[in-house]
């Protein structure tokens, strides 16, 4: 069985895609940009410097600052899903087996710490996860694999005893990268077919469906 679960955490804890594609809106509209949404696909699971610089230029983030901007909009996501935040299904009952089993716990994301903190205190998990390990802590987001290495070695484990739970090619890339395991996949963000044709090795809709078999 596995020695060590590495979870993401947009996508993955929470199904909160729709909700920072909204944020997303809210701060381009802001800012005049009109087009942004055709490339929003591209840069899911990124750190929020690439993500900011597809979408609204060189130029203005040059001239407000990565930091700065991407407080903006990070602010303007937690004050509109604060009221409806909620877990995926199936992750409270999945962290409570591997708690029980002795699987070492860790999110592994490319959101701010902040951000992070968050989603665990407003889900209720947070006592599940001995390492957090955010975008802010790391000089390289997704598809890096800095972010799943750093967090397999928060937990004393190597990568090779580790799962990661995903939605993105980008963090599905990292982790390939970071010699996980394997990877399981969830279908928030992108379609099951989309999904099959990265190198998951499994594909759910939520943690109800991971099975025996996935933790290996």
């Amino acid at each position: 069985m596995i020695r060590g679960a590495l979870f993401d955490m947009d996508g993955t804890l929470v199904d909160n895609t729709d909700v920072h594609f909204k944020a997303f809106e809210i701060f381009c509209n802001r800012y005049g940009v009109k087009d942004w949404q055709e490339k929003f696909a591209a840069v899911i699971g990124m750190g929020n410097g690439d993500i900011l610089r597809a979408l609204l230029g060189n130029e203005a983030v040059d001239k407000w600052g990565v930091e700065a901007l991407a407080d903006e909009k990070e602010a303007i996501y937690r004050e509109i899903y604060a009221p409806t935040i909620a877990p995926v299904e199936g992750l409270r009952e999945l962290l409570e087996r591997l708690r029980r089993e002795g699987v070492r716990c860790a999110v592994g994301s490319s959101g701010c710490r902040t951000n992070v903190d968050f989603v665990l205190e407003r889900c209720r998990i947070g006592e599940f996860f001995e390492a957090r390990v955010s975008g802010d802590r790391v000089s390289r987001c997704k598809p890096d694999p800095e972010i799943y290495l750093t967090a397999a070695a928060e937990l004393g484990l190597e990568p090779s005893d580790c799962l990661v739970f995903e939605d993105a090619p980008a963090g599905i890339e990292a982790a390939d990268r970071a010699g996980v395991r394997r990877t399981v996949a969830l279908t928030t963000s992108l379609s099951a077919e989309a999904l099959r044709t990265s190198s998951a090795a499994y594909v759910v809709r939520n943690f109800a469906e991971v099975t025996d078999e996935m933790l290996r």
